[in-house]
């Protein structure tokens, strides 16, 4: 599938070169926009797969500025345009979250290599993220399972081996998962036969 990338650059004649450049690279451009407020408020909209920024536009938000909240907001790749090759500028760009950085005048040889290097680099970071929230959720379910283990092994004279036994068949026999069970049992919904804990 092509990706669809929005365009806010504020001189006409480069943002139809450029157009023009991404259909014939099999790119879809869904967007044309020619300031960095109507970017941001074009990509909340389509959520596009990548931003192209020329850095100098009119109106509030220059490039630099609209690839930060773009980012900030994960709405797509970016990728910055510039006619200037300061080191500084490159460095902000990269601060901001910007993916790739074009200098112009630039070919489909440059643009190319640029877009693709950015959406990479945003599914990698999204990939990252993804893993590090599910780790982070294994992490509360195995503190929630230890603190119900303890419960049950303080309130119900219980060993450890059968308050984890405990809480594996409840779960099994409520076709429910060990640490939706190990909730209850903390907040006293659940609780061994023969107790009044339940209820």
């Amino acid at each position: 599938m092509s990706a669809r990338i929005l365009i806010a650059e504020d001189e006409v004649i480069i943002r139809m070169d450029l157009s023009e450049m991404l259909a014939g690279e099999g790119y879809e451009v869904v967007e044309e926009v020619g300031s960095g407020d109507a970017a941001v408020e074009r990509a909340r909209e389509l959520r596009p797969d990548l931003c192209i920024l020329d850095v100098k536009m009119p109106g509030r938000l220059d490039g630099l500025a609209a690839a930060r909240i773009v980012a900030q907001e994960d709405l797509a790749a970016v990728v910055i345009l510039t006619s200037f090759s300061q080191r500084e500028l490159i460095g902000e760009a990269v601060d901001v979250g910007v993916g790739a950085y074009v200098v112009k005048p630039f070919q489909a040889s440059d643009l190319v290599p640029a877009i693709e290097v950015a959406l990479a680099g945003r599914r990698q970071l999204q990939t990252l993220t993804g893993r590090a929230d599910k780790a982070e959720q294994r992490l509360e379910q195995r503190k929630t399972i230890d603190r119900a283990k303890g419960l049950l092994m303080d309130t119900h004279t219980m060993s450890e081996h059968e308050a984890f036994r405990f809480l594996q068949t409840t779960a099994m026999s409520s076709r429910s998962t060990m640490a939706e069970v190990a909730r209850q049992v903390v907040h006293g919904t659940v609780a061994p036969p023969g107790t009044s804990d339940a209820g």
